[in-house]
C-alpha cells in the first residue's frame, strides 16, 4: 500500500543543514510525525532511530544493502523497530530490495531506490499522480450520483 503526506510546503532550498532539510523534509511526508517524542533514551529526533535509519544507513551509504539483522546490531534495536520504520519507508516507495549476504545467510536487503533519492523520489511522484488521478475519478463518480439523486428526489 503507497502511503504518503502531502501538505503544502515551500521548497528547503535556502537551507544549507542537511541535519535540519532532513528532519523537516522526513517529518513533511509523514515518515516521522509531527511532534515526534522518541520513547527511547534518544535526546532528540536526529537521535532517533527513524531519522538515524535514513540519515545514518540509508542515505550515507545509498548504494548498500542493509540487512534488518545488521541494521538493528548497529542500532541497538530491535529487529521489529527496524520493520516498522523500513515499512514507512516502503509504503513510500522509496527503499528497493534484493537478497544480500549478511553473516553468511542469504537475506533481504534494503536501500533507496536505485542508490538515488532523486530517482527513487520519481516513483513516489508516480504513484502520488496515480492516487490523485484514482480521487479524481471517484470524486467525479461521487458528484454524478448526488446528481442523479438529487434529480430522481424532484
Amino acid at each position: 500500500m503507497f502511503e504518503l503526506n502531502v501538505v503544502s510546503n515551500t521548497p528547503l532550498g535556502a537551507m544549507t543543514d542537511i541535519e535540519t532539510v532532513a528532519e523537516t523534509f522526513l517529518t513533511q511526508i509523514g515518515y516521522i510525525p509531527k511532534g515526534y517524542d522518541p520513547k527511547t533514551d534518544a535526546g532528540s529526533v536526529k537521535e532517533s532511530v527513524p531519522y538515524r535509519l535514513f540519515m545514518d544507513f540509508f542515505m550515507r551509504n545509498m548504494t548498500k544493502l542493509w540487512a534488518v539483522e545488521e541494521l538493528a546490531a548497529l542500532m541497538r534495536t530491535t529487529k521489529p523497530t527496524i520493520y516498522r520504520h523500513i515499512n514507512k519507508l516502503k509504503s513510500m516507495d522509496i527503499l528497493e530490495s534484493a537478497d544480500v549476504d549478511f553473516d553468511g545467510q542469504n537475506r533481504k536487503g534494503y536501500r533507496i531506490r536505485y542508490g538515488d533519492l532523486r530517482k527513487a523520489w520519481s516513483f513516489t511522484e508516480a504513484n502520488v499522480s496515480m492516487a490523485m488521478e484514482n480521487y479524481r475519478k471517484t470524486v467525479t463518480h461521487f458528484q454524478t450520483l448526488a446528481d442523479e439523486e438529487r434529480k430522481n428526489r424532484v
